[in-house]
């Protein structure tokens, strides 16, 4: 498993599609992973640091999990099958339950769990981006940093 971080989320054209960017801690490797609008608002919210009036669903789990005292350890993106990602969310009790990647994702965001990626599914769909293309990388984060969660439709 390779430990990854949240590039950010963005809007893939012509199809109108929001993916969300994730990328090797220690390596060149981004994976990106084709999400829901809904999902890629939870993720921009969290990493914006918008805090909602009432609690979104992933905040409520949150809440839910501090509530029982079970604390979100690792997320791990676990296999890519017929273009459908999956993950794991790994809990401080030993319990591991199954979940779509951007949940995972938007759940960390907000407990701080780290997030990893097997060497499979990195194989499979990762794409390395060499330091001389790193500009690009650039304009993807400016990007980042201009677009709100209304961007996504409807937000709520």
């Amino acid at each position: 498993m390779k430990q990854m971080e949240v590039v950010g989320v963005r809007v893939e054209m012509p199809s109108n599609q929001p993916i969300v960017l994730l990328k090797e801690t220690d390596g060149d490797r981004y994976l990106p992973i084709w999400i829901g609008a809904v999902e890629a608002t939870a993720i921009a919210f969290a990493q914006q640091g918008v805090l909602p009036a009432r609690p979104l669903t992933h905040d409520l789990f949150r809440d839910v999990l501090d509530a029982l005292s079970v604390q979100l350890r690792t997320v791990n993106i676990t296999a890519l099958r017929e273009g459908i990602f999956f993950a794991d969310l790994v809990f401080s009790n030993g319990v591991e339950v199954s979940a779509r990647p951007s949940d995972s994702i938007a759940l960390a965001l907000r407990t701080g769990a780290t997030i990893f990626a097997s060497e499979d599914v990195l194989e499979e769909a990762g794409v390395a981006i060499p330091d001389e293309q790193e500009d690009e990388v650039e304009k993807f984060r400016e990007f980042l940093d201009t677009i709100t969660p209304e961007d996504f439709g409807r937000a709520g």
